[in-house]
């Protein structure tokens, strides 16, 4: 559950917004004042809706399914890089790649391409190539490395994607709903939040603002893994209770057997 409060939101920027003459209606419920043609974000509506991400954002993790991470403006590419690795989820902060999810077999196509390279350097095949398929392969394996790396692990549709600018990831944010992904985003004055299944409003152009909602959805996500980890860790452990305490019934039952026998 977020754990973020209003100063930290205000400290952040998260309630800057962007010129009024570029907002977009749809966000009026979320747009507390205009101050010098700059719409103000009303940061107890963000945490209210950051509250709720970050709940399903949790029960998702718990679940052991994957959440997509997706933002490839500059101003958010290594933050999403740096937070979403620990987390162990799959990312883009490079191209979108049309169809990568609506086409995803031909993604994984991709994918196990890239594959297919590690192997031939394992399996001694690389030291056949000449230097000019050599020099092709590696150039090969680089591009789909830029496009493709972050989601290798990926082997199935995502459970979720979660998107920094809906207008700059457009295509990505269509993938997802023409797929019926339940969708996560910050949502800027300028974007309609009716897109998106789980909306934050808050600024997702400076640094400060995506990293701190982006801390609490990553903190969420972690909460959930840890849960499904203990869970699974108490399940083991219930299990080996039961099968020494089945194991010690049936010894007994052999000891009273072989003792009546004996009588």
């Amino acid at each position: 559950m977020s754990k973020v409060n209003f100063d930290l939101l205000l400290d952040a920027g998260v309630h800057f917004g962007h010129m009024k003459r570029k907002w977009n209606p749809a966000m009026a419920p979320y747009i507390f004042a205009e101050k010098k043609g700059i719409h103000i974000i009303d940061l107890n509506k963000t945490i209210v809706h950051l509250e709720q991400a970050c709940a399903a954002m949790k029960q998702i993790a718990k679940s052991g399914k994957k959440v997509l991470f997706v933002a490839t403006k500059k101003q958010a590419k290594e933050i999403i890089s740096q937070k979403v690795i620990e987390i162990n989820m799959p990312y883009v902060t490079e191209r979108w790649t049309g169809g990568m999810l609506t086409n995803f077999q031909t993604t994984r196509k991709s994918i196990r391409k890239m594959a297919a390279i590690d192997k031939m350097k394992i399996d001694g095949t690389w030291d056949t190539l000449n230097k000019r398929e050599k020099l092709f392969k590696t150039r090969q394996r680089e591009k789909l490395e830029k496009t493709f790396g972050s989601i290798a692990d990926m082997t199935r549709q995502p459970a979720a994607i979660f998107i920094i600018d809906i207008l700059k990831e457009h295509i990505a944010l269509a993938e997802a709903k023409k797929l019926n992904i339940p969708t996560f985003a910050m949502v800027d004055t300028n974007s309609n939040p009716k897109f998106v299944d789980f909306p934050i409003p808050a600024n997702d152009d400076a640094t400060k603002s995506i990293t701190i909602i982006l801390d609490q959805i990553c903190d969420a996500i972690k909460e959930g893994l840890e849960e499904r980890k203990n869970a699974k860790s108490a399940d083991k452990e219930g299990a080996e209770v039961t099968t020494e305490t089945v194991e010690s019934v049936n010894t007994e039952a052999s000891a009273a057997t072989e003792t009546t026998t004996e009588n």
